[in-house]
């Protein structure tokens, strides 16, 4: 079943029956050729990029709830590639040139908006650190402007532009950068995946990984064992755990990051906002909501949802930065379970035991590197080399010291990055 202008409207006209689920929900089977462990978005784009190139489809994702019921659909909706590092920039770019074709690629409308991202700037260090980030990534082959006070002023005319202890002075702007309709990119991937004959298997919790003579052998579950030649654990704020039935111990901690929607208002927010001060950021949504969010829970937690004081930090950046939005409603919040690398920096690996591969550590780049993260993982599971952009994401960096990717220049402390 292909969506087109055409079906659409043939549909619209004759009550839309003629649609058909978009996923079957099939029994598991005894053994697969790759068992995939989470049903998050970079779970389904990894199962299904095995699936389209490299023609692996005997292929089982096991999410222990509702496909996409994660932090895929417990986000921000950012989509960017604006990093500094080496082994970051690559891959995010590549992540980004994905997202451009990724609705073609799979048939499906996932929203993708490239309204272009803005983060500003409140000092002279801040502008230096801007403009050298800004080269970086133009040197990468993605773009970046950098825009003086009254730049910004043209984009953004409602934000405090006089605030004494935070004036702006500037921003960068990354014309590339948007949002993308969390959902549906989960739902496109799944779709995708079960065309090509992916199994995905809901409500199916995983409570032990079978290994013997240093090789994975397979997985326990809650709808019983299921034998794989090989095992890929994508779990997000949850890697900590399931490594942990491989005998492993992950430089993961898992904290909790909240967001923010507000009720439908009238388009006043045409690009994606970051306020360089307060680590708050804002877009609007397609439905008018104002979409927000800011830092961590400083607190390790696998609870998926927040604190208060958070809140309080987060609305009181957003009124910092734009008081026109201090009598807007908010309708509800929510919270996703970070799985937090010291460095800040993901993890795209083989383990010590033969056959089972770990992708983790995504921080709070997890979003916007769903298609990146599934491509170069699906590679890696597949031919047993690393991915070009990704062939910096190293398990082994952390015991050694050598490869490490401080993003931030905040040091090896989790809840900085």
């Amino acid at each position: 079943m292909r969506f087109s202008g055409c079906r659409v409207l043939r549909e619209g006209l004759t009550g839309n029956t003629g649609w058909k689920p978009h996923w079957r929900d099939p029994e598991p089977k005894a053994e697969y050729d790759v068992v995939i462990i989470g049903g998050g978005g970079h779970g389904l784009s990894t199962a299904y990029y095995l699936a389209k190139n490299h023609g692996i489809t005997n292929v089982a994702v096991l999410e222990k709830g509702y496909l996409g019921g994660g932090n895929v659909g417990r986000n921000t909706t950012i989509v960017r590639a604006n990093y500094f590092l080496p082994g970051n920039s690559e891959f995010y770019s590549h992540s980004l040139k994905l997202w451009e074709g990724m609705e073609e690629d799979l048939n499906y409308n996932a929203m993708h908006s490239q309204r272009g991202l803005i983060n500003l700037f409140h000092s002279d260090g801040q502008r230096d650190a801007f403009a050298r980030r800004g080269n970086a990534m133009i040197n990468q082959g993605d773009d970046a402007v950098l825009l003086d006070r009254e730049g910004v002023r043209k984009y953004l005319p409602y934000l405090d532009f006089d605030n004494v202890r935070f004036p702006i002075y500037g921003g960068l702007l990354h014309p590339r950068g948007g949002t993308a309709r969390h959902d549906a990119v989960a739902w496109g991937y799944a779709r995708g995946a079960d065309q090509r004959g992916v199994d995905l298997i809901q409500q199916c919790e995983v409570t032990g990984i079978d290994i013997e003579n240093g090789r994975v052998r397979g997985v326990q579950t809650t709808r019983g064992p299921i034998r794989a030649k090989k095992v890929g654990i994508v779990v997000a704020g949850r890697s900590g755990q399931v490594a942990a039935m491989a005998g492993m111990r992950l430089p993961i901690e898992s904290h909790i990051l909240q967001a923010f929607v507000t009720e439908g208002l009238k388009p006043c927010i045409d690009h994606v906002v970051s306020f360089g001060m307060g680590h708050f950021y804002i877009s609007q949504s397609d439905k008018g909501g104002l979409v927000f969010g800011g830092d961590l829970d400083f607190y390790a937690s696998y609870a998926a949802r927040g604190n208060m004081p958070m809140m309080e930090h987060v609305m009181e950046a957003g009124m910092t930065l734009m008081p026109m939005i201090g009598k807007a409603k908010v309708l509800r919040s929510w919270g996703g379970i970070m799985d937090m690398t010291p460095d800040g920096s993901p993890i795209i690996d083989k383990t010590d035991t033969e056959g089972l591969f770990i992708d983790c550590g995504w921080c709070y780049g997890g979003f916007k590197a769903v298609p990146g993260s599934g491509y170069s993982f699906a590679h890696l599971m597949a031919t047993g080399n690393h991915h070009a952009p990704a062939a910096k994401f190293r398990l082994d960096r952390f015991r050694t010291g050598r490869g490490l990717m401080d993003e931030e220049g905040t040091g090896a402390q989790h809840n900085l990055h």
